[in-house]
């Protein structure tokens, strides 16, 4: 389209500046949003500096970051400013494109469930409290209405939109509101007096019969509730019955060093805008307060959704940043006022404003307040700097005051590309796989999709056998390499050791046979000397720590000796290892071929001629000719 329209751009500079042009739609969609809530244009200004450099949203909307996250927080914010813009006009044109922004929502992210769970739960409480009005009817219905029905033409959802738990607070609300309305209507009609018993009676009948409609359709598998959606509800599901979700890093509870480090100065300012929300409320204030409290909920249970949090803490700061400065800049006009009505009039005694405090006060205070918001905008692009700027597959540190540059995974990459056939099959953990697929454009075994995990779960069943056993699966699979990331020599902890855990119970879920136990030394994960016989004839064990014990045997990830440092691989044969041995690829040899087994003697000869060294990059392991 853009090229159509006379500006002629590459495919790839699209990918990487997406995310930035979407992030810009967010500060002005947090802009409009906030001065549809609060009517001025201070507060929104305040939100759009938020939004711009708040890290949580810049970690997923970074130059080069081609998500779809990137788009779904706009379509997010866009969604809720249509939403109470409707609200407060009441009009059937605002509500469907409040729909169409919710379709857009559903098309673009999964999170949309946010959306139809937080919106119900608002007309509930406008419900309780009263405030149940024509616009908030009018609104309520056609967003539902529109929204199912845009939404079940997204092959992702399809029926589920109607079907699914997810949804089942937003069926309900509707249904209760529509009966609610009529039970108002027929009491206008007949009066208060006669009615107030049969009302009772209506919504509480409604009422049970939607908890029955529910309870049944649940345990009769109509509606399911999704596993992402339950550790959300209870944060020990995961860990319990989906350990695939449990595995990721992006679901684990969110730590108060990670709230600082991306939120920093708004976790200060954003109770003082829930504040003034609340003293001064109107539908699209009680809307925010409830937005910043259930995602204040969901962030904590789960890391990523930091990125849901933090468009509400913005604007929550936004007001409260806002309307401070007011309270204190009012007090110094209406000093200023008081000083130049007693020079006009000379002669008048008029009493000094006892408006808020002092006015030197006031003064210091706003500068106080400019300060920290500056260092917030430091901190920001500093963290944005450091912590989420650098490419996901280059790694860089200080050693020694040297910046060192880790670019073992990119070289990896490059290696099968130019190394294997073209019809090769790679096996390795599920993390890699579109990696592997789009670098070194090579088919996997298993890729990041985690719809059905029960292949993933065979790749961990694979790394938990033994090599003999492993070697049989591995050939009837049609497996030529096997990748592995092992961070035992550079004290990389994300590598594949860590992470083998996860791969035994996910494996465990789909293959009984494997037991956790079985790696563990008392209840404790070991790699060292009390390492189990299970744990070190695994796989895993193996191809991480192959000729490991001739550069010393110990593990700077774990800070431990390992276990075994003297053994042989019959079934593979190491081809390559990158320059800090993060990325190991070891090809899988045919059943009529075995490598043969080197004596202890040759062993130990090869392992003398690599010492460990200190500046890691003196070391380079070239691929194996044998």
């Amino acid at each position: 389209m853009v090229t159509f329209l006379g500006f002629p751009i590459e495919i790839r500079n699209i990918c990487v500046f997406l995310a930035p042009v979407f992030s810009a739609f967010t500060s002005l969609t947090g802009y409009m949003i906030t001065k549809e809530i609060t009517g001025k244009s201070e507060s929104g200004l305040f939100t759009a500096l938020f939004l711009s450099v708040v890290p949580s949203y810049i970690s997923r909307s970074v130059a080069g970051s081609y998500d779809n996250e990137a788009i779904a927080i706009f379509a997010l914010v866009f969604t809720f400013y249509l939403f109470i813009k409707a609200l407060n006009t009441g009009s059937l044109f605002w509500s469907s494109l409040a729909s169409l922004a919710l379709f857009y929502m559903v098309a673009s992210w999964g999170g949309y469930s946010f959306i139809v769970n937080i919106i119900p739960i608002f007309i509930v409480g406008l419900i309780l409290i009263g405030r149940l009005t024509t616009n908030v009817y009018i609104t309520y219905c056609t967003f539902h209405i529109l929204g199912s029905i845009l939404a079940m033409q997204i092959p992702f959802v399809g029926f589920q939109a109607i079907t699914s738990s997810e949804h089942l607070a937003s069926h309900t609300v509707f249904v209760f509101m529509n009966v609610y309305m009529f039970c108002e209507w027929i009491k206008n009609q007949i009066g208060e007096k006669r009615f107030s018993n049969l009302k009772k009676f209506v919504i509480l009948g409604t009422l049970n019969l939607i908890v029955i409609f529910a309870l049944f359709a649940m345990l009769t598998g109509k509606m399911k509730w999704s596993g992402r959606s339950l550790s959300l509800l209870d944060p020990t599901y995961a860990s319990k019955f989906i350990p695939i979700i449990a595995s990721v890093s992006e679901h684990q509870p969110t730590s108060w060093a990670l709230f600082f480090f991306d939120l920093h100065l708004l976790l200060v300012l954003a109770p003082i805008g829930l504040y003034f929300c609340l003293v001064e409320y109107n539908e699209g204030k009680l809307f925010l307060a409830l937005y910043g409290v259930l995602s204040a909920y969901f962030a904590s249970v789960m890391n990523r959704l930091l990125l849901v949090f933090a468009p509400a803490l913005c604007i929550l700061s936004g007001i409260g940043v806002s309307e401070t400065i007011y309270k204190f800049v009012r007090h110094i006009t209406n000093y200023k006022s008081w000083q130049e009505y007693v020079k006009s009039r000379k002669n008048a005694k008029a009493a000094r404003p006892r408006y808020g405090i002092p006015i030197e006060i006031s003064i210091i205070l706003i500068i106080l307040i400019g300060y920290a918001i500056s260092n917030y905008i430091y901190h920001s692009v500093w963290a944005t700097a450091e912590g989420y700027s650098s490419p996901s597959i280059v790694m860089s540190y200080q050693h020694n005051g040297e910046k060192i540059i880790i670019d073992d995974f990119r070289e990896a990459y490059y290696w099968l590309r130019m190394n294997t056939k073209e019809n090769s099959h790679i096996m390795s953990w599920w993390d890699y796989g579109y990696q592997i697929t789009g670098m070194g454009n090579r088919t996997v075994l298993v890729d990041n999709n985690t719809w059905n995990n029960s292949h993933i779960a065979t790749v961990g069943m694979i790394f938990g056998c033994d090599e003999e056993d492993a070697a049989f699966y591995l050939r009837k699979l049609d497996v030529n390499y096997v990748l592995v990331i092992f961070g035992g020599y550079s004290a990389y902890s994300s590598d594949d050791i860590n992470k083998f855990l996860w791969m035994v119970r996910i494996a465990a879920g789909v293959y009984p046979e494997i037991k956790e136990e079985d790696y563990e030394a008392d209840g404790v994960y070991r790699i060292d000397s009390q390492v189990t016989q299970k744990m070190k004839d695994s796989l895993m064990y193996k191809l991480s720590y192959y000729r490991f014990g001739g550069v010393g045997g110990y593990d700077t990830a774990r800070r431990v000796h390992i276990g075994d440092k003297d053994f042989v691989l019959k079934h593979l044969k190491e081809v390559y290892t990158s320059l800090h041995w993060i990325v190991r690829i070891y090809e899988v040899l045919p059943e009529e071929f075995r490598e043969f087994e080197r004596s202890r003697s040759s062993y130990a000869e090869l392992s003398e001629n690599v010492l460990l060294k200190q500046n890691l990059t003196k070391i380079k392991i070239r691929p194996i000719d044998e």
